[in-house]
């Protein structure tokens, strides 16, 4: 592929900073905005907990809906395909990562029998734009641009420095970036990632802005994921703010959950995953070391949500926000990745959340991201599975839409289907397609009742759920199923295998049923 220079991409990704005021176009579809966060846990923004600085979150929050039980697929890949095509991630193809594991639930691509957001709205008449991680597929037919989309800077890997496109990796995985079908360069003066991908949105709406159609922006951010790298002013804000350490804080979050109604008092805070380390016991110096850890985390969702509010501004501007409908959610639970132990890991040790600096916040601040919860991203247990959802849409969502309802990535596509009018295709380019697994929102979303999903499911790498009625069952790879009522216990802190033994094996016959229907197979022998 044809490399770009750096310069190239500067000057195509910072056209959008005008702001330019223009009357309301009257459309006749609403213009569809969904941003998603990388390893963002259920309690890291404020409006669900969090003590990080996020005001246009908490203030779409304040004026649209949030539904608590909201689910990913529990990793990257796999939810990035759930979100994109509205099926279960094995029915995409993408029930593990990008490699190809020898069947098609995990080929490692998205599948010719599935078919994109874009895709279908692009065909209905939508401008459609990318920026950020894309993650879905290392092949051509998976890109971005071959996917539905008009204009699209990617990343097609898991994770980026946020100042380079240097390796991260010392076994020969390279950090690949896409405008359009070519691949770009980043080096060591480029823009910082969280803001080159709002940059390169807000240009993509500019460019477009007198074609009177309505729009569909994916903003795939890859903050706050790995390496913890942020820009100094904002690390600065939090420096300091976290040598209370990793317990104190999320206690605080989990009375703010409370207080808030996001969470039911009658659950209990799991238990707490330190990793063995007692906060009382660590030196000043490793306390400092600590709390700067979680202060760059911290800073790169500061910056996330100052760049959300610069591309809801220059709609606003463009005279769109009251024709537009606005998704955040996150694609699974705070990571317990302890990138300094990962031999596969390039080890840099320059000035700590810059360039030259490799670090994850590491385990015992990644349970601090998921509070109330157990269990981190790659788990099937509410840690690595639960997200905040956000959504916004003038005039249309009630401000204060508080909903319960277990719902799933797989209900994204079809709400937005729902809202835009545009039916569901039965092929696409001469393939079949598979049909979409999930229910619409918009009811629920506008304070009536969507119909309940009869069950939810989940399995990746070994580790494995269902939720149906008040249950759920989840077992980790090689570990025995347990079984919580979800509706007393959503924390799982009391497993009911032993009292519930008929209800723990029928969930698990309906686990199997699905398991078969979309292909999973047995991780120990795949992997």
């Amino acid at each position: 592929m044809k490399k770009l220079s750096l310069v190239l991409f500067v000057l195509v990704s910072t056209l959008g900073l005008s702001f330019e005021i223009r009357a309301q176009t009257s459309l006749s579809k609403p213009n569809i905005v969904v941003f998603l966060a990388d390893d963002l846990g259920f309690s890291d923004i404020g409006a669900f907990g969090s003590e990080i600085h996020t005001p246009t979150l908490d203030n779409l929050a304040k004026k649209g809906a949030v539904l608590t039980q909201f689910y990913n697929a529990g990793r990257c890949c796999p939810s990035r395909a759930s979100l994109l095509t509205g099926l279960y991630p094995h029915q995409a193809g993408v029930g593990d990562m990008v490699q190809d594991k020898g069947s098609p639930a995990y080929q490692g691509y998205l599948s010719k029998h599935s078919v994109t957001i874009a895709q279908v709205l692009q065909k209905a008449g939508y401008t459609t734009i990318v920026s950020g991680k894309w993650h879905v597929g290392l092949v051509p037919s998976a890109f971005a641009h071959n996917r539905g989309f008009d204009e699209s800077f990617t990343l097609l890997n898991n994770g980026s420095n946020y100042f380079n496109s240097k390796p991260l990796y010392n076994d020969g995985r390279t950090v690949t970036f896409m405008l359009g079908d070519k691949e770009i360069v980043r080096h060591d003066t480029s823009t910082y990632l969280t803001q080159a991908i709002t940059n390169f949105a807000i240009a993509s709406l500019d460019k477009h802005k007198d074609e009177q159609k309505p729009f569909f922006l994916y903003v795939a951010y890859n903050a706050p994921h790995w390496p913890i790298q942020a820009l100094p002013e904002d690390i600065a804000k939090y420096k300091g703010k976290y040598l209370n350490g990793w317990g104190s804080t999320r206690i605080a979050r989990f009375k703010k959950l409370q207080a808030l109604g996001i969470i039911d008092k009658k659950w209990n805070l799991s238990q707490a995953f330190n990793h063995g380390l007692d906060w009382n016991n660590l030196t000043a110096s490793e306390k400092d070391q600590w709390d700067t850890r979680m202060a760059i985390y911290a800073a790169m969702i500061d910056r996330m949500d100052t760049c959300i509010g610069q591309i809801l501004d220059k709609i606003k501007a463009l005279g769109q926000e009251q024709n537009t409908l606005v998704f955040f959610l996150s694609d699974n639970g705070g990571s317990a990745d302890d990138v300094r132990n990962w031999s596969y890991v390039h080890q840099k040790n320059g000035t700590i959340g810059g360039v030259d600096y490799i670090d994850s916040y590491q385990t015992p601040w990644g349970n601090v991201s998921n509070t109330p919860f157990q269990l981190f991203k790659k788990n099937t247990h509410e840690g690595g599975i639960a997200s905040p959802l956000i959504a916004y849409f003038p005039k249309q969502i009630k401000a204060g839409v508080r909903s319960k309802r277990a719902s799933h990535l797989i209900d994204i596509f079809p709400t937005i289907l729902e809202w835009a009018k545009v039916p569901y295709p039965a092929t696409f380019q001469e393939n079949t397609l598979t049909l979409l697994e999930g229910i619409s929102l918009k009811q629920e979303l506008t304070g009536r009742k969507s119909p309940e999903h009869q069950a939810l499911y989940w399995e990746h790498e070994g580790s494995r759920a269902i939720r149906k009625g008040i249950w759920k069952a989840v077992a980790e790879n090689n570990k025995a199923w347990e079984l919580y009522n979800i509706q007393d216990d959503r924390t799982e802190t009391y497993n009911l295998a032993n009292q519930h033994s008929d209800t723990l094996k029928a969930l698990i016959a309906d686990y199997e049923t699905w398991a078969k229907k979309v292909g999973v197979k047995d991780w120990n022998v795949i992997k």
